[in-house]
């Protein structure tokens, strides 16, 4: 089939079963007729179609042997791909105003380069490498939709997995046979779950490395049709109200489940790692998975901070504080924020080179340090909204009252500088959903831990980043009569 169509996705959502729990029911019939899911499953079916929107034809798919494809699934062999790849991303990502963190094109990033990096799971199998080849031709030729889950419950984080009172909570290998490997056991957090085709269990990246741990070291993909898989999801926060009343949260509320593998069949040509904690723990880095991921979540932080400037602008003009210098100080905080996460993206193309598989990828070091960088600045971009929106953003009356008895006071009072009231109110419920609401609330939370615990990744980047050039500069500093002319020895050298 190739890439597919809203109708496509909507259709087979619609005939796959799927146990997926909310409000302390199961969800019966198809899940893109419940409340909470109809409208996300309609933006997602919007992305889709976009595919085969004629003037963005040629960025959105591409063609391989007289079949068309997803761009997302394109392999990259040269910059000009990397550039197609990166402007498909922000093509979907402005299409969400950068509010869908785990669009299709996310995962498709990574099960792309986990896909021509077979050599490395062949180190655990010889098996598991055509495992991820299939996989991900299977999954480009029906372009499916994938969700994934990475931790586990926050039962005891002082513990192990392996040395938790209770050795099922965490999802983990009861017994293998002739047909597969049964998994036991839950695991957080994964956005998208019930709205998805399938999911991708990936290694937690935390694993110790002992025999006690080895039954929880695995990598594979099933369908959310299968048996003894069940998805308990949070409260919605697509409240039912109107795109007026929500215009986010009524678009793009994805949805965040906690996974319960209840003895669920895993066949063993959908395994990719097993038992191997280090093969597990590296998987990401070492297949360049993480770098197109993270590559791809920088289009969705440029959208979305150009968002945020958008609004934030709008409400400049709409209320005239614009001549004041705190006002103009605290946009710009906005503006650099886009600027900066732009110029990682064009430093990490500017260096971009083949890896050992041949795939074109972008540097890292510029896009480690986004990913640091921006679960930090979006909380700042929110109170902006809220510093600049001040009380604007509680006098915000529904959709309803525009036609009610108390119409004629909404419009003579809550007018603004140069719009009427319902463009005013569209615009600050706008900001409302930004940055006050639960979806907006969610929508922080989501930044700050998307790459995982800042502290640690602040640990691991530390760690990582090769400071010895600067410590021997300084120390040739220290310890030289002419300090200037080494360093210039050692510049034109």
């Amino acid at each position: 089939m190739g890439a597919r169509r809203g109708q496509d996705y909507l259709q087979r959502l619609n005939a796959e079963s799927r146990d997926v729990w909310i409000d302390g029911q199961r969800v019966q019939g198809s899940v893109t007729e419940h409340p909470a899911f109809t409208n996300v499953t309609e933006s997602m079916a919007k992305l889709y179609d976009l595919q085969f929107n004629p003037n963005l034809r040629d960025m959105m798919t591409y063609e391989e042997e007289g079949e068309r494809y997803g761009t997302s699934f394109m392999v990259p062999k040269t910059s000009a791909d990397l550039e197609k790849r990166r402007q498909m991303h922000k093509i979907w990502a402005d299409a969400t105003c950068g509010m869908m963190g785990r669009s299709p094109d996310y995962l498709n990033s990574a099960l792309m380069a986990m896909s021509q990096a077979g050599d490395y799971f062949a180190q655990n199998n010889p098996m598991f490498a055509e495992n991820i080849r299939a996989y991900y031709r299977y999954v480009r030729q029906h372009d499916l939709s994938l969700t994934h889950t990475l931790i586990n419950p926050q039962v005891n984080r002082a513990l192990s997995v392996s040395q938790q009172s209770d050795p099922d909570v965490a999802a983990h290998v009861v017994d293998k046979n002739k047909d597969g490997v049964v998994i036991r056991g839950a695991r957080l957090l994964a956005t998208q779950g019930p709205i998805t085709d399938e999911i991708m269990v990936f290694p937690s990246t935390l694993l110790k490395g002992t025999e006690e741990d080895n039954p929880y070291s695995f990598a594979f993909a099933i369908p959310n049709s299968t048996p003894g898989l069940r998805y308990l999801c949070r409260e919605t926060f697509d409240y039912g109200k109107s795109h007026f009343d929500h215009p986010l949260g009524s678009r793009f509320e994805e949805m965040d489940a906690v996974v319960v593998f209840d003895d669920v069949l895993v066949p063993w040509n959908r395994v990719f790692l097993l038992e191997d904690a280090k093969l597990c723990n590296d998987l990401h880095q070492m297949t360049g998975a993480t770098i197109h991921m993270t590559y791809q979540v920088l289009q969705k932080n440029i959208a979305k901070a150009e968002f945020v400037l958008g609004v934030a602008e709008n409400i400049v003009d709409a209320i005239g504080i614009g001549q004041f210098q705190h006002v103009q100080e605290k946009v710009s905080e906005i503006m650099l924020a886009v600027e900066t996460m732009k110029a990682f993206v064009r430093s990490s193309e500017a260096d971009a080179s083949l890896n050992r598989w041949g795939v074109m990828t972008p540097k890292w070091e510029p896009l480690n340090a986004a990913r640091q960088i921006f679960p930090k600045l979006y909380p700042r971009l929110v109170e902006i909204l809220q510093l600049l929106g001040a009380s604007g953003l509680m006098a915000i009356p529904s959709e309803t009252d525009m036609t009610s008895d108390v119409q004629a006071d909404i419009h003579k009072y809550l007018v603004s500088r140069n719009r009427n009231a319902e463009d005013r109110l569209r615009l600050f419920r706008l900001a409302w959903d930004v940055s006050l609401s639960a979806f907006g609330s969610r929508q922080v939370l989501y930044e700050r831990y998307f790459f995982g615990d800042p502290v640690r990744m602040a640990g691991a980047y530390y760690h990582s980043y090769n400071k010895a050039p600067m410590v021997e500069r300084v120390q040739r500093f220290l310890h030289q009569d002419d300090p200037v002319q080494v360093e210039v020895a050692s510049t034109q050298a």
